[in-house]
C-alpha cells in the first residue's frame, strides 16, 4: 500500500507545483504558445468543472470530492492490494481529486493551464489528466480482464 500512497502524493505535488509555476510565470488570462496551433499554456481560474459546469457551486464540489475520495480510498484498500491495475487507476483518480480539491479550498477556484489549440476543448491541468487517465486505466482493465479472472 505504501507505493499507492507515493503515487497519490506524487500526483498531488506535481499538480500543485505546475499550478504554482503557471501563477508565477503567466498573468491571468494570458497565453504562451508552446507548439503553435497544437498546444499552449494559458492561465485561467475555473470556479466550476469542465466547460465551467456548475460554476460557483463550491459547497457541492467540496462535498462531492470528499465523498468520491472516501469511496475511492475504500475501494483502493479493498481491491488495490489484489490487483495492481485497479490500484494504479484509483491512485491516479484520488491524486487528481485531491489536487483540484486543494485549489478549491485555498482559492475557491481551480487553476487550469493546458490548452489544446487544435480542438475546442476545456483548458485543463495535471489533476484533470490524472483523473482521466485513472478512469481510462480502470475501464481498459475491466474491458480486457479475462473472464476467468472475474470474482
Amino acid at each position: 500500500m505504501f507505493i499507492f500512497y507515493l503515487i497519490i502524493s506524487f500526483i498531488v505535488v506535481l499538480d500543485q507545483w505546475s499550478k504554482y509555476l503557471i501563477v508565477q510565470s503567466i498573468p491571468l488570462h494570458e497565453s504562451i504558445k508552446v507548439v503553435p496551433n497544437i498546444f499552449s499554456l494559458t492561465h485561467i481560474q475555473n470556479t466550476g468543472a469542465a466547460w465551467s459546469i456548475l460554476e460557483g457551486h463550491m459547497l457541492f464540489f467540496y462535498s462531492l470530492t470528499l465523498l468520491v475520495v472516501a469511496v475511492l480510498g475504500y475501494w483502493l484498500h479493498r481491491e488495490g492490494k489484489e490487483d495492481i491495475w485497479i490500484g494504479i487507476g484509483l491512485c491516479l483518480m484520488i491524486g487528481g481529486a485531491i489536487g483540484n480539491f486543494i485549489d478549491r479550498l485555498l482559492n475557491a477556484y481551480v487553476i487550469d493551464m493546458i490548452q489544446l489549440d487544435f480542438i475546442d476543448f476545456p483548458i485543463f491541468n495535471v489533476a484533470d489528466i490524472a483523473l482521466t487517465v485513472g478512469v481510462a486505466v480502470l475501464l481498459l482493465h475491466m474491458i480486457f480482464k479475462k473472464e476467468g479472472e472475474m470474482r
